[in-house]
């Protein structure tokens, strides 16, 4: 099984969480400090952290497979992706959901350093891009 974080870890990210859970993952979420409770009743890890501040989510990333980017229509600056994607260099991190306004960001970001992506859209299951970086 592996660890996966959800950034940030809102309604969908919650119930991602649960269907991880539900097949054994670890699952870690982040929320700016308001969701915690919530996180926790979906089975994840709560980490109060901030998109916009990347540095808040480095420690988050401790024993981290997958990364789930579930940004949506939040709007996070574009340097800030850019930036994250740098930083999972020097991670255990092996793959990227992504879900955002910059899939051409998270597209030459996954080539440049090599991170396997799968980006899916609010209307698709990210579980299952989850699962296919898994190789499952």
């Amino acid at each position: 099984m592996a660890r996966v974080l959800i950034v940030p870890c809102g309604c969908r990210g919650r119930a991602l969480a649960s269907a991880l859970r539900a097949d054994g993952h670890a699952v870690r979420g982040t929320t700016r400090g308001a969701h915690v409770e919530e996180i926790r009743a979906a089975g994840a890890e709560p980490y109060v952290g901030d998109p916009d501040r990347i540095a808040t989510l480095m420690d988050a990333l401790h024993g981290v497979t997958i990364v789930c980017w579930l940004a949506g229509t939040i709007e996070i600056p574009e340097g800030r992706l850019r930036m994250f994607f740098e930083k999972l260099v020097d991670t255990h991190v092996r793959g990227v959901v992504y879900e955002g306004a910059f899939e051409a960001l998270a597209r030459r970001s996954s080539e440049t350093w090599q991170i396997p992506l799968e980006v899916v859209t609010p209307a698709q299951d990210a579980k299952a891009a989850v699962d296919r970086l898994l190789g499952g």
